[in-house]
């Protein structure tokens, strides 16, 4: 034996023992600590996001109908109106003075009529004594039927004055909310002007226009989206554009019975009730349309659900000898924090959903029970 080979052996009989006992110590060591959600089959309404845009359910643009000076305003802008409430004043003396001179045209009208009619009753009795002839007769009666028709003409005018005068006070035409007003006390107005004054918008509830493929609309009416909907939940929900869920629920008023030819969707009408005033007309939000029932899927948590080196979904499934096991996923859609899977899990599985950093696949693990949350959209 050499010398080299003699002086090697002790080094490697001590590194021999060093290695033993701490090989030993990381044998000894007890299962890492996972957290398990177990999943079961559920039927889940699945559903399809739509972009979509606020709308007003009314809308009124606030128009002079006379010309005139604005001398004051009468709303708070922002504020909730009423139909009928006044909102402007335009200055009345000139529709004033039409109105007097129309009542005095009804007065003078009124006057000659009565006159006619004298006159026609003293012709009828001079005709009846044979004093008077047929021809003035004939012209008594075209007189007072002349004069008559003045008084109505006369009325119609006073009418039509008062009907001016009463739109120098302009007067909401829809309850809503009333934006900012467009002119300011001194201006003049008119009646053909192109700018309004005010728009009151009616927000309660708020229509949300979103856009469809007009392939989803053939199944909605076929009825094979009924069908597949089957007795699931068919209540149509909102997002808003920071992402939270809209409290209420909305429901589906109408179609467009047109598809764009550009882009091959059809236009969609939700309804939504708006109580607190949240959404505004604009707003941009996403609508969530149930288009069918998925029986015998799971939800999985976000979090449970990893991506392998092809991007493929997966899941750590913790077996009943505590073993973790990988699982290649098939997914449906999100639903919250939840992936909706239709395949690569079965009835009991325990999804390894934190903990990750502390085993690895094949190794032996503590499971710790977390219960199952979110299951909102189950039927």
């Amino acid at each position: 034996m050499s010398l080299l080979l003699r002086l090697a052996l002790p080094c490697l009989a001590a590194a021999g023992l060093l290695a033993a006992p701490a090989t030993a110590q990381q044998q000894g060591r007890p299962p890492a600590a996972v957290t398990v959600v177990t999943v079961a089959p559920q039927t889940i309404t699945l559903t399809s996001t739509l972009p979509g845009r606020v709308g007003a359910s009314a809308e009124a643009e606030v128009r002079p109908q006379v010309n005139g000076i604005i001398t004051e305003r009468l709303f708070r802008e922002g504020a909730h109106v009423e139909a009928g409430e006044p909102l402007f004043k335009i200055d009345p003396a000139s529709y004033e003075a039409v109105v007097q001179q129309s009542r005095a045209g009804v007065t003078q009208a009124e006057t000659q009529l009565r006159t006619a009619e004298r006159e026609l009753d003293r012709i009828k009795a001079l005709h009846q004594r044979n004093v008077a002839s047929d021809q003035a007769l004939d012209d008594a009666i075209a007189a007072r039927d002349t004069a008559a028709a003045a008084v109505e003409v006369a009325r119609a005018q006073l009418n039509s004055a008062e009907i001016e005068l009463s739109h120098t006070t302009i007067r909401a035409r829809l309850s809503g909310e009333i934006g900012l007003s467009q002119i300011s006390r001194g201006a003049l107005v008119t009646a053909s002007q192109a700018t309004p004054l005010a728009v009151i918008r009616d927000i309660d509830p708020v229509h949300v226009d979103v856009t469809q493929s007009a392939a989803d609309l053939l199944r909605w009416r076929r009825g094979e989206t009924e069908e597949q909907l089957g007795g699931a939940d068919r209540t149509v929900r909102l997002k808003l554009a920071d992402g939270s869920d809209y409290s209420e629920t909305g429901k589906l008023t109408a179609a467009e019975p047109k598809v764009d030819p550009q882009t091959g969707v059809v236009t969609l009408r939700m309804e939504f009730a708006n109580p607190d005033g949240l959404l505004l007309p604009g707003m941009y939000v996403q609508v969530d349309m149930p288009v069918e029932a998925a029986e015998g899927v799971f939800l999985v948590p976000q979090e449970g659900v990893l991506r392998d080196r092809r991007g493929r979904p997966v899941a750590w499934v913790v077996n009943a000898s505590n073993t973790v096991e990988e699982r290649q996923l098939s997914v449906l859609q999100d639903q919250g924090n939840h992936w909706v899977v239709n395949g690569g899990l079965s009835d009991g599985d325990r999804v390894v959903v934190a903990g990750f950093q502390k085993t690895a696949v094949g190794a032996t693990v503590a499971p710790d029970e977390r219960a199952a949350a979110g299951t909102s959209g189950s039927n």
